[in-house]
């Protein structure tokens, strides 16, 4: 089943740092079929408000997600980019192909 990792970042502080965290980070997904699926906009807001940027990245399964995040070359560029955003980060699994909106009731 597939699994996401999801940024929601509220701000970037566009610099050097941020520009070597782009141009490395393609080389770090590779290795664990990671993709990107959502990375930034244009936006088309509906209800609400939206400020920021939203990325999502496609993995196969949520434990080659968690290899990922966890790999030393990931890790060799991540504070490259928490040290000049803001916001949140997190895995998700995705549901199984024919997931309905009622299968979360039990």
């Amino acid at each position: 089943m597939p699994a996401y990792a999801v940024a929601v970042i509220r701000e970037t502080r566009f610099n050097d740092e941020v520009i070597d965290y782009l141009r490395r980070i393609d080389e770090t997904l590779a290795p664990f079929s990671g993709r990107y699926i959502i990375h930034g906009g244009p936006y088309h807001p509906l209800e609400g408000a939206w400020a920021g940027d939203l990325v999502v990245i496609e993995f196969p399964s949520i434990e080659q997600a968690k290899a990922w995040y966890q790999s030393d070359a990931y890790g060799s560029i991540r504070l490259l980019r928490a040290s000049n955003t803001e916001g949140d980060v997190l895995l998700v699994e995705g549901v199984a192909p024919g997931h309905k909106g009622a299968d979360i009731l039990g």
